[in-house]
């Protein structure tokens, strides 16, 4: 079962995960925090190269607030998507020609874990590595489709209340 959505399915958000893993996060269903947080791990030890896990985790730290596992997770999950997707492991010099981020698969992963990263940013008081971040993310998806227009809305009625 997704632990955000309470669905049952064999696909998670960033692909399908083993068996291992599924039986790890359904585990983590309805557990303590703490527990959780275990399990997400533990996932991410045993299957470091499943995608869905780093979103699981990253999800899971920034709803808490602890922002520096957050982007532990997220910094991982973009690197393990990156490779994957065969992307520059500096995600400054990654252009739009690299990928098809539009696709489903590990490019459109790691674009949206890069949203996620500029969300922590901001979440935790780095307003201008947030900036970077979605000033980035708008050149490589300009239509949109994820929208990182939200994020600049919130950095510019952070600008404006400053």
């Amino acid at each position: 079962m997704n632990l955000f959505t309470g669905e049952t399915s064999d696909e998670y958000f960033g692909g399908t995960v083993p068996q291992s893993v599924r039986r790890l996060f359904d585990e983590a269903a309805g557990a303590p925090p703490q527990r959780i947080e275990a399990l997400l791990w533990t996932a991410q030890a045993s299957a470091p190269e499943c995608l869905p896990v780093y979103y699981m985790l990253y999800k899971f730290h920034a709803g808490r607030r602890q922002f520096d596992l957050a982007e532990k997770a997220a910094t991982r999950g973009i690197t393990v998507a990156g490779r994957q997707a065969g992307l520059d492991a500096d995600w400054r010099r990654v252009q739009p020609g690299d990928a098809d981020f539009a696709a489903t698969g590990p490019a459109r992963f790691w674009l949206f874990s890069l949203k996620a990263l500029a969300f922590i940013c901001l979440r935790s008081g780095r307003s201008d590595d947030a900036r970077t971040l979605v000033e980035h993310i708008g050149r490589l998806d300009p239509g949109h489709g994820l929208g990182g227009e939200v994020i600049a809305s919130l950095l510019d009625g952070s600008t404006g209340a400053r």
